[in-house]
């Protein structure tokens, strides 16, 4: 199996092991007055984060990856208002990635990733590096939401890629 495509298997893996990590206890423990309230993120508050998460890496760039297409959604949109939906759809697109990038031969991760952005603009980047961009995105965001929840008072799991090299690691 090519590097590349090992190299980001173990990223989709990861942010789907991150991801469950952080909704399951810890998300799904906040009371819905904390969940909602604006906790001084980019995208206000954990509920308006994972919307935002769920906007850019499956509506956005999966789709973008996956089929081609370029839909059009605004970064802030609130596509999910019920949250434990939301993280089910969080879940749910989170684990569709690794399957994704194992269907790819290794000629795709040299190539390009052609789409339109949410502003409507052509656009050509090297297809690895936007690729990194996704995982980076998701890790940039799940912090932000770990910092929160810890100024409310409450516990977060360890979520670095190394917790997780260690737990498959112990596995084998």
């Amino acid at each position: 199996m090519p590097a590349w495509r090992d190299h980001f298997r173990m990223l989709a893996r990861y942010n789907a092991w991150a991801t469950e990590r952080l909704l399951e206890p810890h998300v799904a423990g906040l009371s819905e007055a904390e969940y909602r309230r604006d906790a001084g993120l980019f995208f206000k508050s954990v509920h308006g984060t994972l919307n935002h998460l769920r906007v850019a890496e499956q509506l956005l760039w999966f789709e973008r990856f996956a089929r081609g297409m370029s839909p059009q959604h605004a970064l802030n949109e609130e596509v999910e208002t019920d949250r434990a939906k939301l993280a089910v759809q969080l879940l749910a697109g989170a684990r569709a990635w690794e399957p994704l990038i194992a269907s790819w031969d290794a000629a795709r991760f040299d190539g390009t990733l052609d789409y339109v952005t949410t502003k409507g603009v052509p656009m050509s980047l090297p297809f690895a590096a936007t690729l990194t961009h996704v995982f980076n995105h998701g890790t940039h965001h799940r912090g932000q939401i770990t910092a929160a929840i810890t100024a409310m008072g409450h516990a977060c799991p360890e979520i670095d890629l190394v917790w997780m090299l260690q737990a498959e690691a112990k596995a084998k």
